[in-house]
C-alpha cells in the first residue's frame, strides 16, 4: 500500500506542476495581448491630466475661469481616444 500511495502522490505533483506551468504560460500570453490596450488607456489618463493641467494653469495665468481648462480637457480626450482607436483598429498582420 505505501508503494501505491507514493506513486499516486508522485503523479499528482507532476500533474500539478504542469498545471502551474501551463497557467503561467497562459497568463503571460494574456498579459502580452493586453499590453497595448493597457498602454493606450494610460495614455488617455495621462493626456487628460497633462492637457487639463496646462489648461488649469493657463486659466490662472490669464484669469479666464474655465475656458482653457475645458479646452485642455477636450484636447486630452481627443488625444487619448485617438491612441485607443489606434490600438483597437490596428490591423493584425
Amino acid at each position: 500500500m505505501p508503494i501505491g500511495c507514493s506513486g499516486v502522490i508522485g503523479r499528482r505533483v507532476t500533474k500539478s506542476t504542469n498545471a502551474w506551468a501551463d497557467s503561467f504560460r497562459y497568463f503571460q500570453q494574456i498579459v502580452q495581448k493586453t499590453g497595448p490596450a493597457a498602454g493606450a488607456s494610460y495614455t488617455l489618463i495621462a493626456a487628460i491630466l497633462i492637457f487639463g493641467g496646462l489648461g488649469y494653469f493657463a486659466d490662472r495665468h490669464f484669469d479666464s475661469a474655465p475656458r482653457y481648462l475645458l479646452i485642455g480637457l477636450g484636447i486630452g480626450l481627443v488625444v487619448g481616444f485617438y491612441e485607443i482607436a489606434k490600438v483597437v483598429f490596428r490591423k493584425n498582420g
